[in-house]
């Protein structure tokens, strides 16, 4: 069986959320550190061009966005479930939301002027101007856009009185009784609101919400150990691709296995991966793609969020 390799860095939220799947799932794995900012060499090598943070690799599979990690995890382990029998809806659902609306809001609270100053305060200038551009092209051209700060910090205690009173109300630890996605895809939010002072009130305010925070936060990431970026691409190199899914290929705009086509986030960081069609399934889309450094890789994406354009 191959080896879990996370693509990642330290300080990315979505990252965060990744790495607490593996702490929940008890799961080993590699770590394989990328740069925050665009370029990303050795990741592009892997994806095909994708960028955002993180990517999961088993093998020659890559699988892009949380969303899809998380159910590629779900495979590799199935208990303690992410998606608990009975609350499969809800809990996708939920963590969809908290995945777009509160990490939209977690965003512009954390990129306000006071907090950028502590964030990065003592980085060199050359950085923090170099990061502020790498993000503004990072939400050039999808749906996504940056909400306004005073919005955010309105509508904020909102979400926040919300979730006090669902934790109030439910009779077990979590979110929805037993922990799930749901919690994680909230966590990872409101770990990058409480990374500065200037911010972390917004979220120790509430007393439940921070108790349950604490708890989320207490899963750890799991065992895991370093390996280089040139490793990971041998690795993909060494590997073949995983067998394709046994679902019915079902794509209802006309496209067909074999097929060059593009796939690309419809939110922001859509930069498109160009392959040959080979999947197209109930919640991912899979291409095949050759790249002289890692080989023949299978590139995974959600269904959801993500489009696919012919070439």
């Amino acid at each position: 069986m191959s080896e879990l390799i996370l693509h990642h860095y330290p300080t990315s939220p979505f990252a965060e959320k990744a790495r607490l799947l593996l702490g929940f799932k008890q799961l080993s794995w590699r770590s394989v550190q990328i740069p925050p900012i665009m370029p990303k060499p050795d990741l592009v090598a892997l994806t095909g061009g994708y960028r955002k943070t993180p990517v999961l690799q088993v093998g020659a599979d890559v699988y892009c966005d949380t969303a899809l990690i998380a159910r590629r995890l779900e495979q590799e382990k199935a208990t303690p479930a992410l998606f608990p029998e009975g609350q499969e809806f809800t809990v996708a659902a939920f963590a969809q939301w908290a995945d777009s609306v509160i990490f939209q809001h977690a965003v512009s609270l954390v990129f306000q002027p006071e907090s950028i100053a502590v964030r990065f305060g003592k980085l060199p200038p050359e950085f923090v101007k170099s990061f502020v551009a790498d993000r503004s092209q990072l939400f050039s051209g999808g749906s996504a856009s940056r909400l306004p700060a005073e919005i955010a910090r309105q509508q904020w205690p909102v979400f926040m009185a919300r979730v006090e009173q669902q934790l109030a109300r439910e009779e077990g630890d979590f979110l929805f009784g037993e922990p799930s996605l749901a919690d994680f895809a909230l966590a990872h939010c409101l770990w990058f609101v409480r990374g500065t002072p200037v911010t972390a009130p917004l979220v120790d305010a509430y007393p439940a919400l921070s108790a349950w925070l604490g708890r989320v936060l207490g899963f750890g990431h799991g065992a895991h150990s370093d390996m280089s970026a040139e490793e990971a691409l041998r690795v993909a190199r060494d590997s073949q691709p995983a067998a394709l899914p046994e679902e019915t290929f079902s794509d209802p705009n006309g496209f067909s296995a074999g097929q060059r086509v593009a796939v690309a986030a419809t939110d922001y960081g859509v930069d498109a991966v160009e392959g040959e069609l080979l999947h197209v399934g109930s919640e991912e889309i899979i291409l095949r793609r050759e790249d002289p450094r890692a080989g023949v890789v299978h590139v995974h994406f959600p269904r959801l969020g993500f489009r696919i354009e012919a070439r």
